[in-house]
């Protein structure tokens, strides 16, 4: 021996697989959450349900390939076998990961649960901002990307051109986020690279149709700009296919109070002031 010691160096942790297991269990309940049905989840992303069902009670890991199947569908990576979910959207550079508003937004107001509001299509119905003797119908596609539901859409023509503004569908597009509310869902909308928006907030409407929400919007210009800034709003699920949504979206425009649905014209409570 020449006297010298050789260095232990830093001794390595080896966690306990059963932790591993409960912490990736966990990660897939928070991921699955806003969808409707695990069945209909296990086949989008390929893999036998009762497997699945092992991963989520925490019984077992999946397969190398398995795993990668699952990060692919929920856009994630293999961190979710070690951390948890809420840890690895905190410390990813998109604003609502940011750990200044996870505590806030994080994956809980953002993960709209599917039968809260489904995924497909919607009509919609709102008096026009601009003129109080015409009505807005459009139409909107909601969709998810896991931990996010967002809304896409376009302007009727009418509308964009009435104002004085470009027609061409780049312009007519927006595009929001959907976020759980304590009573409903809210929507921030957004015209693209712009830096004015709106906020929609809806409910369901219980009484009669399960497919129906009511609420409002309100966009974001100033007090002495022409036009109302907030009106009532109506949405109507129309489900996931086209063939409801393609004559709403023939219908699309600017309309009179006799185009606006019945129903629709009663929830929008035309002879009350918006507060």
């Amino acid at each position: 021996m020449n006297g010298k010691t050789r260095s232990a160096g830093p001794s390595k942790q080896v966690a306990d697989p059963a932790v591993l297991r409960g912490i990736f269990g966990r990660n897939l309940q928070i991921l699955s959450a806003p969808y409707r049905s695990v069945s209909g989840l296990c086949r989008d992303i390929g893999i036998n349900r009762t497997q699945f069902n092992r991963y989520l009670s925490g019984e077992s890991f999946p397969r190398p390939d398995l795993l990668h199947r699952i990060c692919e569908f929920f856009n994630v990576d293999a961190r979710i076998l070690l951390e948890p979910v809420e840890a690895i959207f905190t410390t990813s550079p998109e604003l609502l990961g940011h750990a200044f508003l996870s505590d806030f937004f994080g994956t809980a107001p953002t993960a709209v649960p599917e039968e809260m509001f489904p995924s497909g299509f919607y009509s919609f119905v709102r008096r026009s901002f601009i003129d109080d003797s015409l009505f807005t119908i459009g139409l909107v596609h909601v969709h998810r990307e896991a931990p996010y539901t967002f809304m896409r859409g376009f302007e009727p023509r009418d509308a964009m051109r009435s104002q004085g503004l470009s027609t061409e569908p780049a312009n007519r597009e927006f595009r929001g986020l959907v976020m759980r509310q304590e009573e409903g869902v809210a929507a921030l909308v957004t015209h693209r690279n712009s830096l004015a928006c709106s906020f929609n907030f809806l409910t369901p409407e219980t009484s009669f149709q399960s497919n129906i929400w009511e609420g409002y919007a309100t966009r974001t210009v100033r007090e002495k700009v022409t036009g109302r800034r907030a009106a009532r709003m109506v949405y109507e699920y129309l489900g996931p296919g086209l063939v409801r949504a393609l004559p709403v979206a023939r219908q699309a425009g600017l309309v009179t109070l006799e185009d606006v649905p019945v129903f629709h014209a009663r929830l929008l409570r035309l002879n009350e002031e918006f507060r």
